[in-house]
């Protein structure tokens, strides 16, 4: 195993990890701009009203999101066993 290979698979797990966490942070970030414009809009200046939504929203993009984000991960994670494999036999 080169350098190279090393690499190129360091960048395939954190192109993976980034796939996968981008439909959760968005929906976080969505809700909070949101809920920023709200609490201005309303002159609302309370920190903890950011949370829940945030809390739900993300948590509703992980639960619809779940199978899709399984696929992903197995499918890495049966290239880097394919990848060990051939390294090995």
């Amino acid at each position: 195993m080169d350098e190279m290979m090393v690499l190129a698979v360091g960048h395939d797990a954190m192109r993976t990890a980034l796939f996968v966490a981008m439909p959760m942070l968005v929906a976080g970030m969505l809700v909070g701009v949101i809920v920023s414009i709200l609490q201005v809009a309303t002159s609302i200046q309370d920190v903890t009203i950011t949370f829940i939504p945030k809390i739900l929203a993300v948590f509703l993009v992980f639960v619809v999101a779940m199978s899709w984000m399984l696929r992903v991960l197995l499918s890495f994670t049966r290239e880097i066993f394919e990848l060990a494999s051939t390294l090995v036999g």
